[in-house]
């Protein structure tokens, strides 16, 4: 199976498994990856942090949003554009957020460039599934590969997952980009020194 097989393979895996949790499941499973999130040293000193508003089935991240909003941390947040590259915007509370390309939300507001990532002390990013190399799966586009090359190294880059989206292994090509965690709702799994 060619690697491109593979990885639909696998991502047609673990989103029909998260297709199967219900509204209140993914809601006390997003206060329990909340909380670990915050617990991380990096996040807890952080000043700027780069996230995303999760959709769909997509473990949930408002309560995370909320939390970092309201303890005054700088919360950036991704703004898909027509290549699929991300502008970043500053997050300014639930309000502030609106309708964006692919049934996503966005930050309102002025918008920092693709280079606005390099802002953030720690940077939690979206993925369907990631290995025990740091090797991350997402849902194809690219969009985060590019992203993360602008994110200055020693800064942590944390995907959030559910248990059981750490696997084995994933394939990976010349232009995946690794992470240095995953952060699901019963823990956190570090990597090397990549993060």
């Amino acid at each position: 199976m060619d690697q491109f097989r593979e990885k639909r393979a696998i991502r047609s895996r673990i989103l029909a498994n998260r297709a199967t949790l219900g509204a209140a499941e993914r809601r006390t499973l997003g206060a329990a990856l909340r909380d670990r999130a915050l617990a991380l040293p990096e996040v807890a000193r952080a000043g700027c942090v780069a996230c995303y508003v999760s959709v769909g089935s997509e473990p949930d991240t408002r309560e995370l949003l909320t939390a970092l909003y309201e303890r005054g941390v700088r919360v950036l947040l991704p703004v898909l554009l027509p290549d699929l590259d991300l502008d970043w915007g500053v997050y300014a509370g639930e309000g502030s957020l609106t309708a964006g390309g692919r049934g996503l939300l966005e930050p309102a507001g002025d918008r920092l460039g693709v280079s606005g990532v390099a802002a953030a002390d720690v940077v939690l990013v979206p993925a369907v599934a990631v290995d025990r190399r740091g090797m991350r799966l997402g849902r194809g586009g690219g969009s985060y590969d590019r992203a993360l090359t602008r994110v200055p190294p020693g800064r942590l880059v944390a995907a959030l997952l559910y248990d059981g989206e750490l696997v084995e292994s994933v394939p990976a090509l010349p232009h995946d980009r690794p992470v240095g965690a995953v952060v699901t709702p019963s823990g956190v799994h570090r990597f090397d020194a990549r993060g």
